[in-house]
C-alpha cells in the first residue's frame, strides 16, 4: 500500500502530464522532490551564515537556503523570490563579486543547456520582479561552476543576501530574448567599504564625472558622487521636480536624487548634475520603475493612465540632459510598464 507521501507524489506527476508538456515536465517534478527543509521563507536563513558551503544541492535543500533541486530561481510571481543559485548555467550571466548580473529562466534545451527559444516573464523570472518591485532581499547560492573569481571551487556556497535593483529583457548571445536583472549585494554583508566624501558648504556646481569612478574590493562597483545628488536637491530647494513639495521633517528638508540614466551595469550613465532629478519618494519610485515619462520639453505623462502631469521644474543651474531622458524613455519602453502583480 502506497504511502500518504507516495499517493500525492502521484497525484501530482499525474496533474503535471496533463497541464504541462514533455519538456517542462521533468524539471517540475524534480523541483517537488524537496528535502523536507527546516526553512521556508525570506530573508536570512536561522542558524545559516554567509559563507556556509554545502556538497550538493540537496544539502542547500534541506538547510532552507535554496529548496528547488534543479531550478535557479526559487520564490512565485505572487509573493517575490526567496533564493537564486549562480552558477555559470546561463551563458549570459555576468558575476562581478557584490553586483550580479543575472540571467532568468527558461528557453534552454534540457539535453545541451543551450538557449533554444525566447524566455517569458513567468514564474521565477516573474517572481524577481515582484522581489524588486516589494523591496524583498533574495538569497544568493554560487556553485562551483560560476565564475572562478567569486565561485567555491566545489559544491555550493551561501552568499548572503542581495537587492534585485534591475531588469531588463535583450537579445542574448545565442540570439533570443532573455530577462536579466542586476542584483546588489545588501550594504552590511559589504566590506571595506571606502568613507563617503564630506558634503560642500557652498552649493557650487561640482565636475562629476563623466566615467564613474570605481572603487575595488573583491569587484568593481559605482561609487556616486554625493556631492552632485546635494548640488541638485539644494539647488531646488529639496523640492520635487514633479509635484513642487518639499517635504520637512525634524532635522531639515528631505528630498532624493534620482539618476536619469543609472550608474550601473548595463546603463553606465554619468555622474554629474545634468544626469540627476531631485524628486519626492513617491515620484522617485514611479520614475525608477518607468511610470514617469518625461518627453525633451519637460512635459511629465504619467504612464499610468497616459495623463499629463506637468512639467517638470528646471533651474537656470541645473539644466537637465535631455540624452538621459530619451534613455530612460526608450529603456522603460523596451520593458514595458506592468505593475506586481500584474502578469510580469
Amino acid at each position: 500500500m502506497a504511502t500518504d507521501e507516495e499517493a500525492r507524489a502521484q497525484v501530482v506527476e499525474s496533474l503535471l502530464c496533463r497541464f504541462f508538456d514533455d519538456e517542462m515536465r521533468p524539471e517540475l517534478i524534480r523541483d517537488l522532490k524537496l528535502a523536507g527543509p527546516v526553512f521556508e521563507g525570506f530573508g536570512p536563513v536561522p542558524g545559516v551564515p554567509m559563507g556556509r558551503e554545502f556538497d550538493t544541492r540537496e544539502d542547500a535543500a534541506e538547510a532552507g537556503v535554496h529548496r528547488p533541486l534543479q531550478a535557479g530561481i526559487c520564490g512565485t510571481e505572487e509573493h517575490g523570490a526567496e533564493s537564486i543559485v549562480v552558477s555559470g548555467g546561463y551563458e549570459d550571466d555576468e558575476d562581478h563579486g557584490d553586483v550580479i548580473i543575472y540571467t532568468g529562466q527558461g528557453g534552454r534545451d534540457e539535453r545541451t543547456g543551450q538557449q533554444v527559444r525566447d524566455q517569458e516573464l513567468t514564474r521565477g523570472n516573474a517572481a524577481l520582479v515582484t522581489s524588486m518591485t516589494a523591496g524583498i532581499p533574495v538569497r544568493v547560492v554560487r556553485g562551483w561552476e560560476g565564475d572562478p573569481a567569486h565561485s567555491p571551487t566545489k559544491g555550493y556556497r551561501y552568499d548572503g543576501l542581495f537587492r534585485v535593483e534591475d531588469y531588463w529583457s535583450e537579445i542574448g548571445r545565442s540570439g533570443y530574448l532573455v530577462w536579466r536583472y542586476r542584483l546588489t549585494q545588501l550594504p552590511e554583508t559589504r566590506h571595506n567599504e571606502p568613507p563617503r566624501p564630506q558634503l560642500p558648504t557652498i552649493p557650487r556646481q561640482p565636475q562629476g564625472h563623466e566615467a564613474p569612478a570605481r572603487a575595488t574590493t573583491t569587484t568593481q562597483r559605482v561609487v556616486r558622487s554625493t556631492a552632485v545628488a546635494d548640488y541638485v536637491k539644494r539647488i531646488h530647494d529639496y523640492t520635487c521636480q514633479v509635484c513642487g513639495i518639499r517635504l520637512a521633517t525634524p532635522t531639515g528638508a528631505y528630498a532624493e536624487a534620482a539618476h536619469i540614466r543609472g550608474l550601473g551595469r548595463p546603463h553606465s550613465g554619468p555622474d554629474v548634475a545634468a544626469n540627476v532629478l531631485c524628486l519626492c519618494p513617491n515620484h522617485h519610485t514611479l520614475f525608477d520603475f518607468g511610470m514617469l515619462r518625461i518627453d525633451d520639453d519637460l512635459t511629465v505623462i504619467d504612464r499610468a493612465g497616459d495623463t499629463v502631469l506637468g512639467r517638470l521644474r528646471e533651474s537656470e543651474a541645473h539644466e537637465v540632459g535631455r540624452q538621459f531622458l530619451a534613455y530612460h524613455r526608450a529603456h522603460h519602453a523596451q520593458r514595458g510598464s506592468v505593475s506586481a502583480g500584474e502578469g510580469k
